[in-house]
């Protein structure tokens, strides 16, 4: 059972011979009620402090919690940046090694084409110069032909020797 001020204030002691005196246990009653109505009040002013510092602590408690997941997300999202990064910087390095191998390659079909560009010029070149050898020949035999052919006199025919032997020695040249 629990004893209140009340209870206290309002209690009544029955007198009998040689009791105490009344007035200083009413006093003393007083006196202890007016104690333990200060103690109900520090108490429940106590009970106020720890209910509100349980609520603080709860609102810490929770606070660190989030601090916590945050961090943990926001090292999550780094750890995620530094890997896509890490990826994408792959990514580049394999497209331009694959750029750079297409460019050689391009590069040594070209040259591999100039060469060829450069034998087939080669083969023409030899074969004007068959041509055009083939035809001063031609010409010098129509020459010689017609000089037969006409009866020319020796000076003439010195001078289509002259002509002819310039001519052989061009057609060699070339």
């Amino acid at each position: 059972m629990r004893i209140t001020p009340l209870d206290i204030q309002q209690k009544q002691f029955p007198v009998k011979f040689r009791g105490f005196e009344m007035d200083e246990v009413y006093a003393f009653l007083e006196l202890v009620r007016e104690e333990m109505e200060e103690l109900m009040r520090e108490n429940s002013s106590l009970k106020e402090t720890v209910s509100r510092l349980d609520n603080q602590l709860k609102d810490y408690k929770n606070m660190e919690t989030s601090l916590k997941d945050t961090l943990m997300t926001a090292q999550q999202m780094v750890d995620d940046y530094k890997a896509n990064a890490r990826k994408e910087a792959e990514l580049v390095l394999r497209e331009s090694e694959i750029k750079a191998e297409e460019m050689l390659r391009d590069a040594q079909e070209r040259v591999v084409k100039i060469h060829e560009d450069i034998v087939d010029l080669k083969g023409i070149r030899r074969h004007f110069k068959e041509e055009l050898k083939r035809l001063i020949q031609n010409h010098l035999q129509l020459i010689e032909f017609d000089r037969e052919r006409e009866g020319e006199d020796e000076a003439a025919r010195g001078g289509s020797d002259f002509i002819r032997n310039e001519a052989e020695n061009e057609a060699d040249d070339l």
